[in-house]
């Protein structure tokens, strides 16, 4: 099968190393010319994980997106949510068909308030069986560093994510597969507004004693919210556990990393910084800013008991001061 990958940043370069160490050669979209220039000269991507170093010659490099969609059978799409209209907007209607979609995005899209499978279905008619998601806990520097990390592939059919499972397995990444292809997806954009709201907490001098009833809050609130999304009314949904590693797990290492861009600009937020500020700042995507706007909004259907989470939306979006909105979240912890 010939794998491709859509998007540049670290997370993409994290997968793209995950791929070429499997023995997998890729097409690769890069959407800036210079950046795969300086890519074929220096066998690094100078702008993201500069220490993970590719053999040429497993590479098709391209930032003519069609021609690397036309040449894959299966595609890794690694661009932040907010971009990812963007990215697809100049394929063809047909361009997917019979494609395998994989999903590396950690948030809703926020032009349409939609995840990336609903998005695909109405504009490419990608049914659901054909896709996927893959999500942590899984830092990008860690996977450059060859640390042992462990990935989750998500799937209505399990035997089929296994199978795409198998590409990515390597010495130092472990694969587990599980059919919750849509609560894993929301779990990873739930897990960034916390983890945006414990960098907040640190940058307002809350302790680890503090953090740690924050984040077992946080993680209880994770699970309301999903269980009222996908209520257990067969046997499948029944049998979710939560406490696992694509759930609990990636909430705890997003809150608690240095790496975590979402703990980062929430700790500017914390400190005094505006939003623009923290932004400019990161000069990176955190995908917790627009996933607690979305949330609050697909919230109003699921009609889930999420205080910690709208709190935070509150001091990103309304103006909330961040010790009131920490005020207003002592009061909800137990």
């Amino acid at each position: 099968m010939r794998i491709g990958i859509i998007g540049s940043g670290s997370w993409a370069t994290a997968l793209a190393k995950i791929l070429t160490d499997n023995g997998n050669s890729i097409n690769w979209w890069i959407r800036n010319a210079d950046t795969i220039e300086l890519m074929k000269k220096r066998k690094h991507n100078p702008h993201y994980l500069s220490v993970a170093y590719f053999d040429p010659a497993q590479l098709f490099l391209s930032n003519n997106i069609s021609e690397v969609v036309e040449k894959s059978d299966i595609l890794v799409i690694a661009v932040p949510s907010a971009f990812v209209l963007a990215a697809l907007s100049t394929l063809p209607k047909d361009a997917l068909k019979g494609k395998k979609i994989i999903s590396a995005i950690k948030g809703i899209l926020p032009d349409s308030n939609e995840l990336l499978n609903d998005y695909l279905l109405q504009e490419f008619n990608v049914p659901i069986e054909n896709y996927f998601s893959v999500l942590g806990p899984c830092h990008a520097e860690e996977v450059a560093a060859e640390k042992l990390s462990y990935l989750t592939f998500s799937g209505v059919d399990e035997s089929k994510a296994y199978d795409l499972a198998r590409y990515f397995q390597t010495e130092y990444l472990n694969t587990v597969v599980n059919h919750d292809v849509m609560g894993v997806q929301y779990a990873a954009v739930l897990k960034n507004i916390y983890a945006l709201g414990a960098g907040i907490a640190h940058g307002l001098d809350y302790g680890d004693n503090f953090l740690s009833v924050y984040i077992a809050n946080s993680a209880n609130e994770m699970t309301i919210f999903l269980k009222c999304l996908l209520p257990a009314t067969n046997k499948e949904n029944s049998e979710i556990n939560y406490s696992a590693s694509v759930y609990l797990g990636d909430l705890l290492v997003t809150c608690y990393s240095l790496y975590s861009r979402n703990r980062t600009f929430g700790n500017m937020i914390g400190k005094g910084y505006s939003v623009k500020a923290a932004q400019l700042e990161l000069n990176m995507v955190a995908e917790g800013y627009n996933a607690s706007k979305c949330i609050v909004k697909t919230n109003e259907k699921v009609q889930a008991e999420i205080p910690i989470a709208y709190t935070i939306y509150q001091i990103l979006w309304e103006q909330l001061p961040a010790l009131e909105g920490f005020k207003k979240i002592e009061g909800y912890l137990f």
